[in-house]
């Protein structure tokens, strides 16, 4: 038994309306993807057109989560230094001597500094020389669309903008995989 009658075999057991919910489950797997639930579900059997519009539902699901409450974090976050560099300025007017503040951000910048991975600093790259459109899109190459929305997110991109072109960019990439996918298995099963 090969791969392709195994997957068909596996998704002959559960129900078919069942089916593109497992697809779109996988699809908000982080590395799993679209790209690769829309595979897996042609593969095993589904309409191609389900398959991708399950995972890309499924994806585009995740990274929402992912958007908003990172926007929420980061509001919060900011908010709070915001705070404390405030309640810095203030003490430091109090003491007879004025912050710039510039100090202040840098030691705390620094005190928590972790250098980002290979895939990070590679979408950070995408990010500087092609914006939040060529990022987004070419995002995927170095990381998973979830993690490339907290990136985003927490560079103060709007959560529009990054709910835009990760859309556009999981649509992209769902429909090329599905349609290599489709191709294969034509070829495969002949």
């Amino acid at each position: 038994m090969n791969v392709f009658e195994f997957l068909q075999n596996l998704m002959s057991e559960v129900p078919l309306l069942v089916q593109p919910v497992i697809v779109a489950l996988a699809a908000a797997i982080p590395f799993v993807e679209g790209e690769l639930a829309s595979v897996l579900g042609v593969w095993a059997g589904l309409n191609p057109v389900v398959a991708a519009l399950a995972a890309i539902a499924g994806n585009f699901l995740s990274v929402l989560v992912v958007v908003v409450f990172g926007a929420r974090i980061r509001a919060t976050v900011v908010d709070r230094r915001a705070h404390r560099r405030q309640a810095v300025a203030v003490g430091a007017e109090s003491a007879g001597r004025v912050s710039t503040g510039a100090v202040d951000a840098g030691t705390e910048a620094d005190a928590g500094a972790v250098p980002d991975s290979k895939g990070v600093a590679r979408f950070k790259r995408f990010l500087v020389r092609f914006g939040v459109p060529g990022a987004s899109i070419l995002g995927p190459l170095a990381l998973p669309t979830q993690f490339t929305s907290a990136v985003l997110v927490s560079a103060g991109v709007s959560k529009r903008w990054v709910l835009l072109w990760q859309a556009v960019a999981i649509v992209a990439w769902t429909t090329v995989t599905t349609l290599i996918a489709t191709g294969v298995l034509s070829l495969v099963t002949g």
